[in-house]
């Protein structure tokens, strides 16, 4: 097969490109028919939320001026592959040399002759092998119908029944649950399943309750804000921690520092002195982790964090987060050579969650945080800051983490990983626990898919199905494992698939998903559409690539493992809604009840995710698209202040690169009669280390090194830019435009090595 087609070149080349039309025309007339064939439904509602909704236009000159050509953001515009020849500027603006390109007119003469001789012997050999139509059209795969029976398979009743199960467990150890999921997934059909076992620093609540002490009026408050010489009787109020904090107590005034920004922290600091003073931040905007190494850096001793209710309904809540970044924080031999109190944080900070209710004490502003409009919570100018002792209580010890990972065995790349990965635990323990959620959908995804291997169906490539431990306090059972196997998983793993918390509220259907598989998310969301829990007039695909927590982030962010996760959830109302999924509320009871009482939602992710399971495991050409994550990376500098000419032009290349590697390659590669295998494993290894190129090394404290991964659908921008301009302090502008130059300049020579390498096919001998 020959992946190779007539580019027309520039200038003096125009006479002879006029010369050709006919033969032109009459190609563009085949690859017509051939893409009708191929081509998906478009999908006009596709909506990348990291984007703005524009079309993709092309330039009227003949060049790439990075600085006059707009650069528009858009997903490839005819479904699964781009049809180049629609853009009648494209050719002009394609500026890869074309090896071989000059010896093709020279040859024409020959080629007219044996298309001629090959004429007649296709005459000579029809007229001798008569066979009939059927035989030679492509029959349609096996794995569709495998697909329909695995789909009609999953049952809102059989998730429900599971999920029954799972909660009776809520009360058992770790080690219970373990071994419960274990045998469940081998009498399911899974032949080899392991239990891993990880030793990691935990942290917990300390045996007595941290407290904020107002020292004006001498009243103590608990993290409700109920006050410390009152009984209390919620579950919850143990909960209300930060794990990981600096244990201790701190005397100080409190700050207002809303949410923490490079702004905020501008605007406290030139009328205020900070150090070791005690900052209200409120959750929300930008990762947590990252807002708490600012007020580290900038002096402050303590932090009570908060969600202003303007933000979210439930802000009035206690909850939980971590500030764990992932994986095991400290090796036990490193807890036994140092002090108790220096080893048991990840942070200088005391840092504490409250409820609303305690912050408006704190703020002397009872009627904040209400009304309609609602009025965001801040501190009245005229108010004095109020001087409170913190007290945190924290303890933490070693324990053991434990994952379950079950395989299914892939029929002809065994050697290629499609993860699957949901959580056995919670920050919330007993009948408050909620990760019986996504085993319940995992299991029955496993029970559907193995009914079908035990009739002899098998996927081409591997699925591994993983049940983490420790997610909570910071994803440590797939950060630890992730490690272990890291070496392997670089060049084996191709996806993964999350059921981290698959419905979260009643809201609408959404994706988040690497840039790569943005569109797969986008398909298998609008063929589901049907589904949606508000009956007619279902939005069209949402689709994002935000950084998001949960189990995903290592292989995200550390290995640039293209990742998917469908959800029912709340889709933010604004900006400042972001990033709250960090804080861990406790569920409502009725909420719980109420929910999703006949499991519909459930069905919904279960059948959604099964099919961008199976897709991913059986398309014999991945589906990535390479020119999706050539176009966010323009979206992003777009608007860039710091987006220059030798950025924008490697940009414009890697985007030319993969648009014509995109239609010119995967395109030719999923017509049967042409697939070849050997082929086919090069090109799935060129979309599957693609996103690797966009790695960085030391990131800020809570952005990904997975720089294609954003911080804001509103206002996309790679995080590291906005970072180096609005803090400085941490890397100059110059290393930052550096990081990204280079990760782009190494996807594009990935792509343009991937052209030559089929570009010269035809010099392989056969």
């Amino acid at each position: 097969m020959a992946y190779r087609k007539v580019r027309a070149g520039h200038g003096s080349h125009r006479v002879r490109d006029l010369e050709n039309e006919e033969l032109h025309t009459a190609s563009l007339e085949l690859e017509w028919d051939m893409e009708k064939e191929l081509e998906e439904p478009g999908l006009d509602r596709f909506q990348l939320e990291c984007m703005e909704h524009q079309p993709v236009s092309s330039s009227s000159g003949g060049g790439m001026d990075p600085d006059l050509e707009p650069i528009q953001p858009s997903v490839s515009p005819h479904g699964r592959f781009e049809r180049l020849q629609e853009d009648p500027n494209y050719v002009s603006r394609f500026s890869r040399s074309v090896p071989k390109g000059q010896r093709r007119n020279g040859t024409c003469l020959a080629k007219y002759l044996l298309a001629g001789v090959g004429v007649f012997a296709l005459g000579l050999l029809i007229g001798r092998y008569a066979f009939s139509k059927e035989q030679v059209k492509v029959e349609p795969s096996a794995d569709t119908d495998v697909l329909e029976k695995i789909v009609q398979g999953i049952t809102a009743e059989k998730i429900q029944a599971l999920q029954r199960d799972f909660d009776s467990l809520s009360d058992l150890t770790e080690e219970s649950k373990v071994r419960y999921i274990a045998q469940r997934w081998e009498e399911l059909g899974l032949k080899d399943v392991q239990v891993t076992n990880h030793t990691a620093l935990l942290s917990y609540p300390g045996p007595a309750l941290s407290t904020i002490t107002d020292l004006s009026s001498n009243q103590c408050y608990l993290p409700s804000g109920v006050r410390c010489d009152q009984p209390f009787t919620s579950t919850t109020e143990p909960f209300a921690f930060a794990a990981y904090s600096a244990v201790g107590n701190l005397v100080a005034e409190v700050v207002d520092i809303q949410y923490g920004n490079p702004g905020d922290l501008r605007r406290v600091q030139a009328s205020a002195n900070v150090t070791n003073k005690i900052a209200l931040l409120k959750l929300g905007q930008s990762p947590l982790l990252y807002k708490l190494s600012l007020l580290a850096e900038v002096g402050f001793g303590g932090c009570l964090l908060y969600v202003d209710p303007c933000d979210a309904p439930f802000g009035n809540k206690t909850f939980g987060v971590t500030l764990n970044p992932g994986g095991n924080p400290f090796f036990r031999e490193d807890a036994s050579t140092a002090g108790r109190d220096s080893r048991h944080n990840l942070t200088s900070l005391l840092v504490q969650p409250i409820s609303a209710s305690l912050v408006k004490m704190l703020l002397s502003a009872p009627a904040m945080g209400q009304g309609r409009p609602c009025v965001p919570m801040a501190m009245p100018s005229a108010s004095a800051r109020k001087l409170i002792n913190l007290t945190i209580e924290n303890q933490a010890s070693f324990k053991t983490v434990h994952n379950v990972i079950g395989y299914l065995k892939g029929k002809t790349n065994p050697d290629r990983y499609v993860l699957v990965g949901s959580r056995h635990g919670s920050w919330y323990k007993g009948a408050l626990a909620d990760w019986g959620k996504g085993s319940a959908v995992m299991t029955q995804i496993i029970a559907s898919i193995t009914a079908q291997t035990r009739a002899g169906w098998q996927p081409d490539r591997t699925i591994v199905f993983c049940s983490w431990g420790g997610t909570s306090l910071g994803n440590i059972g797939s950060f630890e494992w992730g490690k272990e196997n890291a070496v392997v998983l670089q060049s084996r793993a191709v996806a993964y698939v999350s059921l981290h918390n698959p419905v979260r509220a009643s809201g609408s259907l959404q994706a988040i998903a690497s840039p790569s598989l943005q569109q797969l998310a986008a398909e298998t969301q609008k063929r589901h559409s049907m589904s949606c829990s508000r009956g007619g007039g279902c939005p069209g695909p949402n689709v994002s690539s935000l950084q998001t927590p949960g189990d995903s982030s290592f292989f995200s962010s550390q290995l640039a493992v293209p990742t998917v996760e469908f959800t029912y959830s709340e889709f933010p109302k604004t900006e400042r809604a972001f990033f709250l999924t960090e804080a861990f509320f406790p569920p409502e009871s009725l909420l719980r009840e109420t929910l999703d009482p006949a499991f519909k939602l459930h069905e919904t992710i279960a059948k959604i995710t099964a099919e961008a399971i199976l897709r991913l495991a059986t398309d014999p050409v991945l589906p990535f698209y390479p020119l999706d994550i050539a176009l966010d990376v323009q979206n992003k500098l777009k608007d860039d202040p710091l987006s220059r000419p030798d950025l924008l032009n490697v940009a414009a290349s890697l985007r030319d690169n993969s648009a014509f590697f995109q239609s010119e390659v995967m395109r030719p590669a999923n017509d049967p009669k042409e697939r070849d295998p050997a082929h086919v494993r090069m090109l799935n290894d060129v979309l599957r280390d693609l996103e690797k190129s966009f790695l960085i090394p030391n990131p800020p404290l809570g952005f990904y090194r997975n720089i294609l991964y954003c911080l804001s659908r509103q206002t996309p921008r790679f995080s590291i830019l906005k970072d180096a301009l609005e803090v400085p302090w941490h890397s100059s502008i110059n290393q930052s435009l550096t990081l990204v130059t280079s990760a782009i300049s190494s996807a594009d020579k990935l792509v343009e090595s991937g052209l030559n390498l089929f570009e010269n096919e035809n010099d392989i001998p056969q």
